[in-house]
């Protein structure tokens, strides 16, 4: 009995390929923050390589089938719509806790809101498929030819 996971196909493929596209910009923003201007605006780089983290494990979560990888998938993307929302509220109006941007300032504004609407899309595609993911599928027995 095999198990296969359904979060990989249709809507779920765009949901990773964005991912992914999030994840390269914020590994790159963070290394290239933390690489040239630490000292500057540690909280806000830390805060990049950190959404960076998220978005592989989200990637990963969505790709690998099984139950345990739905719940890290659900979790993670909690994580990240919370980040989102704490980050883009507090870097409204707090403007000296954050003197450099991070990937989720202003709720992802810098990056078309991608990082705002992302877990939103992410959290319906799993609550869509929450009964299927990690469910085993029976695979089809081969025909046996019939003897006489």
């Amino acid at each position: 009995m095999a198990t296969k996971s359904s979060l990989a196909t249709g809507i779920g493929r765009v949901l990773i390929a964005v991912y992914g596209i999030l994840a390269l910009a914020a590994t790159g923003r963070s290394v290239v923050q933390i690489a040239e201007k630490f000292s500057f605006a540690p909280f806000s780089y830390t805060l990049s390589a950190i959404a960076a983290v998220v978005y592989i494990v989200a990637i990963i979560a969505l790709i690998v089938p099984g139950r345990f990888w739905y719940r890290v998938a659900c979790v993670t993307i909690v994580f990240e719509m919370t980040g989102v929302l704490v980050i883009g509220t507090l870097s409204l109006f707090d403007h000296a806790l954050f003197p450099d941007l991070t990937i989720w300032s202003y709720y992802g504004m810098g990056y078309a809101f991608a990082p705002l609407v992302l877990p939103i899309a992410g959290l319906w595609w799993l609550r869509k498929h929450h009964r299927t993911a990690g469910a085993p599928v029976t695979e089809p027995e081969p025909a046996v030819a019939a003897s006489e």
